[in-house]
């Protein structure tokens, strides 16, 4: 017995906005299964004697809706298999919003079942022409069950499907408040193009309050024409880059390079470490933004000379970043952050090995201040076992090394306290410490305790030099 599943729409309303043809299939069927009940179509072709079977009751089983649609695919082809031919109507266009209808399609053939779609009127031209809207402008059509902000394209119109419900709605309105004001003004359409049409626009923070949810029910949001609102949107601050290096832009953007560029990078990474240290996440938001501000303009020039753009960046940043994390894109295992470092550099020496690197030692930054520069170079030596096994001989070496600094003369100093700071740095790394960072705390340190100072000689009408150095020392341990 051949086995074929037909998938017909039954369009955005009522009988009337059903096609002829889809009709006169529905009416001369016996049994049509369908996926729920609430649809005017569907009400109106019981009244005139049509049997329908439907699966509202599997919504009520699962708590997601990957199962239900499963569900549905999977009783579909047992009921092919049993009856040999099956009518299956679905609300809308089967092609649009219908993931159990693709389930059919994408498994027809190991289920030995011919399906075919026989079309349907989609509730999309119903929602343009409710809406007086015009899709080539840019429209997307996005699924509400399962809403991401990352798909979202403001400057387009956004017609959200499947907002069956208010949690539903609830989710959906969470995502969009992070792309829009709470106060965006968006229109629920329920039953678009239909008799019982409704159009109603609320702000953004009441879709899940003041409106009547169903399954006909698509949620509009206009496109964002309002320049400041673009402000959180990436492609809209790449366009502003573009603008300054462009025609008519800035005198000094336009006349950046590369090398150029070079000093801001590293002030702006420093003052990021600032706000981190100062724990102040209001400037660490605009900090970073002054660091990325460096890495558009770097890519702009790159656009410009035709070398690189923003999406090569990007790419080259993501294949890494799935690259060295096989322990989370592959089958790679990592019990701990230990492991997942071995990995790191497990990776990153095959990386090296394919570059052709002549040291061990190459690879890290040549501007790189010298005490991280000293910290990296110990690290990768020790790799191979150049290293002592244990902190005694890194204490002597200190010694040994402050021993000759003390007794050099002239030039030789400026070698000896090298060595000397080398072996500190050595020091720092034993105990699992960031040289940088503690170097960083000490200098915060000095500052508070020197400002303490200035601040105790400036309210008794004071300088440095109206006092002693044992005066100022006793201030210094006060500030202590």
């Amino acid at each position: 017995m051949n086995k074929k599943i037909t998938i017909v729409g039954l369009g955005a309303g009522n009988l009337d906005q059903m096609t002829l043809g889809i009709y006169r299939l529905l009416e001369s069927a016996e049994t049509v299964y369908a996926r729920t009940i609430h649809h005017p179509a569907v009400e109106e072709l019981i009244e005139q004697g049509t049997t329908f079977i439907t699966f509202d009751d599997i919504y009520e089983k699962h708590d997601q809706f990957e199962p239900v649609y499963e569900e549905i695919a999977e009783l579909l082809f047992k009921a092919a298999e049993e009856n040999g031919h099956v009518i299956y109507a679905v609300p809308g266009h089967p092609l649009v919003a219908e993931q159990a209808v693709q389930l059919l399609l994408h498994n027809a053939d190991q289920n030995n079942t011919e399906v075919t779609v026989a079309g349907g009127k989609s509730f999309l031209d119903e929602m343009y022409t409710a809406l007086k809207i015009d899709p080539i402008e840019g429209c997307q059509i996005l699924d509400g069950t399962s809403l991401k902000k990352e798909e979202i394209q403001i400057r387009h119109h956004l017609v959200i499907v499947q907002v069956y419900d208010a949690f539903i709605a609830s989710e959906v309105k969470l995502t969009l408040m992070e792309k829009y004001p709470d106060d965006y003004e968006v229109a629920v359409v329920t039953a678009a193009g239909s008799s019982s049409e409704t159009i109603k626009r609320v702000p953004l923070f009441e879709l899940d309050q003041s409106v009547t949810l169903n399954n006909l029910t698509a949620v509009y949001v206009p496109p964002v024409k309002e320049e400041t609102l673009m402000y959180r949107d990436f492609s809209f601050l790449k366009s502003v880059i573009e603008r300054l290096r462009g025609p008519g832009g800035c005198p000094w953007d336009q006349k950046q390079t590369h090398v150029s560029l070079k000093k801001y990078l590293i002030e702006e990474a420093y003052e990021v470490l600032e706000a981190i240290d100062e724990e102040d996440d209001e400037t660490l938001a605009e900090e970073l933004g002054d660091v990325l501000l460096q890495v558009l303009l770097h890519a702009q020039i790159g656009e410009e000379e035709g070398f690189f753009a923003m999406d090569d960046v990007i790419s080259v940043l993501t294949e890494k970043m799935i690259r060295r994390h096989p322990h989370v894109f592959s089958d790679v295992s990592a019990e701990d952050a230990d492991e997942v470092v071995a990995n790191w550099e497990a990776i990153k020496a095959q990386e090296a090995g394919k570059e052709k690197r002549e040291s061990l030692l190459d690879g890290v930054p040549k501007g790189m201040p010298a005490i991280q520069k000293a910290f990296q170079f110990q690290k990768k030596a020790a790799k191979v076992g150049f290293d002592w096994k244990e902190t005694g001989p890194v204490y002597d070496k200190i010694l040994e090394e402050l021993k000759e600094f003390q007794e050099a003369e002239g030039e030789e100093q400026l070698k000896e306290l090298g060595d000397l700071l080398f072996s500190v740095v050595n020091l720092a790394r034993f105990y699992k410490i960031d040289p940088e960072e503690a170097l960083n705390a000490t200098n915060r340190k000095f500052y508070k305790r020197f400002r303490y100072i200035e601040t105790a000689l400036k309210e008794k009408n004071l300088s440095f030099e109206d006092v002693t150095l044992e005066e100022i020392d006793r201030l210094w341990v006060e500030a202590k």
